[in-house]
């Protein structure tokens, strides 16, 4: 978020230090009404839940939709990669959206679309699965855009435990999907029934925001009138005007690029890892616990690496340390990808979440204030998904062309390198 200490619990790459964050904020004014915190608290929760669930479900699920559709693998990998592209394009709309109508009204719309993303996922022609992945990716951006800002906005003195809560949420409703997507396709006759469950979720959550968005658009239109006069300010704002410009600064595409790369491992991890588990004849069942608890683990590294990294002014060997642990990990699953399954699940989840956080607590650390951070953010968060979404559609190509993973997994090990450059340029004590 736009705090400047880096002790903030871990979020993922677009939630920390959104562009919109003070916008968003902004947007919402000075109104005539509020929800009650609890009420708030119990739609960030539920929020929270569906921003991973909706993509981690997907992943144990691949192989039966690939077949259905008769898919190639490459093609199949697009159900990753559609939603990873528009994860990127939506960031860009979002702080526009919320000044429009309001950070709760957007929200709200946000579940209402993702819960049709979902369902159209489900329709009969293959062009409805990939219109439905498209939607989905839409409404998470607009969800990791704006949810930071809200915390901030009506939690001012409690944003690092509400992260927190919304942070570790996150990773629960993930591993939640992953973990139950099987079981749910076999209690509800089929991988359709399996994705589609996951609309009712986002409904109730949907649900939960409706009156907040109510209350949100009436304090919108008065602060609206309040707000004409000091238009200039804003204006003088987005033209950027004595603002250095982050493309040029070499530090800040080190940021960049290791937040892409780490995102991009992460959601070759999510496209791929079952398949290939169960390629190399493992049960589908067990495939989906291991990858659910790869993606619970995360947490451990997601919380003890910025912790660290915030007591370091050079944070060039917790870079090193956390790659390493990472392709230790790559390696195991390259070399022997059943055996040694769940050590391989546990090295690579721990060094994951280290790496999204030590990105993220970069991007702090690197700035000299609060705004330069999140301008930082934007940056990282709009290229880096567009990177990370190359990951899985190439992973797939290359596993379709050599009919088999070695190749594909030695390209993670390629990319391991690239984390490790990048981290001891980004972790360097040098600011933007």
């Amino acid at each position: 978020m736009s705090e400047s200490r880096p002790q903030t619990p871990l979020i993922d790459a677009e939630e920390a230090l959104p562009p919109t964050a003070a916008p968003a904020a902004r947007s919402a004014g000075p109104r005539v009404a509020r929800a009650h915190p609890a009420l708030v608290m119990l739609g960030i929760v539920l929020a929270s839940l569906n921003m991973r669930a909706a993509l981690a479900g997907v992943s144990p699920l691949m192989g039966e939709i690939g077949d259905h559709f008769h898919l190639a693998a490459a093609a199949s990998s697009l159900v990753t990669t559609i939603p990873l592209v528009f994860m990127g394009l939506g960031s860009i709309v979002a702080p526009r959206l919320a000044r429009r109508w309001g950070t709760e009204a957007v929200l709200c719309g946000a579940l209402v679309l993702l819960a049709a993303g979902i369902l159209l996922r489900v329709a009969p022609p293959v062009v409805a699965l990939f219109v439905g992945c498209a939607l989905v990716g839409t409404a998470i951006a607009l969800l990791n855009v704006l949810m930071p800002g809200l915390v901030k906005r009506d939690f001012p003195d409690r944003a690092a435990s509400m992260t927190a809560l919304y942070s570790t949420t996150l990773i629960l409703g993930a591993t939640g999907a992953a973990a139950s997507s099987v079981p749910l396709e076999n209690a509800l006759g089929g991988w359709q029934g399996s994705l589609a469950s996951w609309a009712l979720l986002a409904a109730v959550a949907a649900l939960v925001w409706l009156p907040q968005a109510v209350l949100g658009r009436r304090g919108a239109r008065t602060a609206d009138t309040a707000g004409k006069a000091a238009t200039a300010a804003p204006a003088a704002r987005k033209s950027g005007a004595g603002e250095p410009s982050l493309t040029r600064s070499p530090l800040a595409w080190q940021v960049t690029l290791m937040m892409g790369t780490q995102s991009l491992i992460a959601y070759v991890c999510i496209a791929w890892m079952p398949t290939i588990f169960t390629d190399h004849g493992m049960s589908k069942g067990q495939a989906g616990i291991i990858y659910a608890f790869y993606t619970l683990v995360q947490m451990a590294g997601s919380f003890v690496v910025p912790l660290l990294s915030g007591r370091m002014r050079d944070q060039r060997k917790l870079a090193v340390a956390v790659v390493a642990l990472m392709a230790a990990g790559v390696t195991g699953l390259l070399t022997a990808p059943v055996a040694g399954a769940w050590v391989w699940a546990t090295l690579m989840g721990v060094a994951q979440g280290g790496l999204l956080g030590l990105a993220l607590t970069l991007m702090v650390l690197r700035t000299r204030d609060a705004h330069t951070a999140a301008r930082l953010s934007g940056m990282a968060q709009t290229w880096g998904y567009l990177l990370a979404s190359v990951g899985p559609f190439a992973i797939g190509a290359v596993h379709q062309a050599t009919d088999g993973w070695t190749l594909p997994v030695a390209l993670l090990l390629v990319a391991c390198a690239a984390l490790l450059f990048l981290g001891l340029g980004a972790g360097r004590d040098r600011k933007i």
